[in-house]
C-alpha cells in the first residue's frame, strides 16, 4: 500500500493546478520590477495574481506578498503601528518567538479568554489553531479589540482558503503551502496601510526584494481549485473520532468548534514519539504538535495552556486533512492506531 499522508496542516502538496500555473509562469519569467516591455508584462500578470487571491480570500484591503506566513506576522508584529503588542499562549511559535512571556490566557475550550490588555494594543490571536483546530470567536474578538482601540493580528494560515477570513482583522498572515500552493510564498492581508511602516522597496514600499511572480501564480491557483473536499473531510474525520474514543483514545477540544481539517487524539499510555515511529513504520505520516516544534520533546504550548497535565499532553498526536484524504486511508489509521491501544492496554495490565 501507498504511503498515507495525514500531515496537511504542516504542508499540502502542490495542486496539479498550481503546478501548471508556476510552469506556465517560468516559460515566461522577467522581473516584474523592470521597465522593459518583459517587465511590464510580468508586472501586470503579478498584479493579476494579487487580485486573484483577493477575490478569492474575499478581501478587499491591501495584500503585501511575503515568503510565508511566518514573514507576514513578523512584518505585522514588527512594523505595525502600536503602543504595545500582546499574543495569545496558543498561538504558533513564529508569533511566541518575538512576543515571549505567557500569553494571554486561553480556557480549556482553547477558546481566548476576554481581553483586559491595555488601549492601542496590537493583538496577535489566530483564527485556527494548527495543533487542535480550534476556532476562535471572531465576532467576540472584533468587538473587543475594537472597545480597546487595539489592532488585530490574525495567523489564518490554517483557515484561509477553507473557511471565510475574520473580515474585522486588521492584518492578516496566509501561506501558500498550507492550502496546495508552492513553499515560499504567502501575504500579509492589511486593512489600513497607515497602520504599518514602510521600510521602502517592491510591493508599495512595504516588502523590498524582487517578487517571487510563478508562485504568486501558483499560489492565486491554488485558492482558486474547488473546495468540495472539505465537506468530506468533516465526515472523514467525525468516523474517526468516533473510532478513536470507542479504542480508548481523547479527542482534544472535543466541545469546542474546530476546522474540519485537523484533529489532535491522545493515547493513554503512549508517548507521541513512540505513536510516530510506530505511524511511520506501518507506512502512515502524521506529527505531534506543531510541524515546526514537533522534532523537539517539550510537552505542546498549546495544550499546556488549555490545562493539560504535561504527561498527558506528550501523548497527543495531530491527524490533519487534505484533498488527497481517502476513507480507505481513514481506515488504515483507525487499525494501527486500535493496535498499538490494545497493546498499551495489555502491557498496563
Amino acid at each position: 500500500m501507498a504511503r498515507i499522508y495525514l500531515d496537511h496542516a504542516a504542508t499540502t502538496p502542490l495542486l496539479p493546478a498550481a503546478r501548471d500555473a508556476m510552469a506556465d509562469a517560468l516559460a515566461h519569467w522577467a522581473n516584474p520590477s523592470s521597465p522593459h516591455a518583459e517587465g511590464r508584462a510580468a508586472r501586470a500578470a503579478l498584479e493579476d495574481a494579487r487580485s486573484r487571491i483577493k477575490a478569492a480570500l474575499g478581501w478587499d484591503g491591501e495584500l503585501i506578498f511575503t515568503s510565508g506566513a511566518t514573514e507576514a506576522l513578523w512584518t505585522a508584529l514588527l512594523r505595525g503601528k502600536a503602543k504595545d503588542v500582546a499574543a495569545s499562549a496558543v498561538e504558533h511559535d513564529a508569533v511566541r518567538r518575538l512576543v515571549p512571556g505567557a500569553g494571554l490566557p486561553v480556557g480549556a475550550d482553547g477558546l481566548v479568554a476576554p481581553l483586559v490588555a491595555g488601549a492601542g494594543t496590537l493583538f496577535a490571536i489566530q483564527h485556527v489553531n494548527n495543533e487542535t483546530g480550534v476556532i476562535q470567536d471572531v465576532a467576540r474578538l472584533a468587538r473587543r479589540i475594537a472597545e480597546l482601540d487595539g489592532l488585530w493580528l490574525a495567523d489564518c494560515a490554517q483557515s484561509a482558503g477553507k473557511m471565510a477570513l475574520p473580515a474585522d482583522a486588521d492584518f492578516i498572515a496566509i501561506s501558500a503551502h498550507k492550502l496546495g500552493g508552492p513553499p515560499g510564498i504567502g501575504a500579509l492581508l492589511v486593512r489600513d496601510l497607515g497602520t504599518l511602516d514602510a521600510p521602502g522597496g517592491q510591493e508599495k514600499g512595504y516588502r523590498p526584494g524582487t517578487e517571487n511572480l510563478p508562485a504568486a501564480l501558483g499560489f492565486a491557483a491554488a485558492l482558486e481549485a474547488r473546495r468540495e473536499w472539505l465537506g468530506r473531510a468533516a465526515e472523514l474525520r467525525e468516523h474517526l473520532e468516533k473510532a478513536l474514543t470507542a479504542a480508548g483514545g481523547v479527542v482534544v477540544a472535543a466541545g469546542s468548534q474546530r476546522i474540519p481539517t485537523i484533529g489532535a487524539y491522545r493515547m493513554p499510555g503512549v508517548p507521541a514519539a513512540a505513536q510516530l515511529i510506530r505511524f511511520d513504520l506501518a507506512g502512515i505520516s502524521v506529527s505531534a504538535g506543531s510541524a515546526c516544534s514537533s522534532g523537539s520533546v517539550k510537552p505542546s504550548h498549546v495544550l499546556g495552556a488549555m490545562g493539560w497535565p504535561e504527561e498527558e499532553a506528550r501523548e497527543v498526536v495531530r491527524v490533519s486533512f487534505g484533498p488527497s484524504t481517502t476513507r480507505a486511508e481513514i481506515y488504515e489509521f483507525i487499525r494501527v492506531w486500535s493496535g498499538m491501544a490494545a497493546d498499551a492496554g495489555q502491557r498496563a495490565a
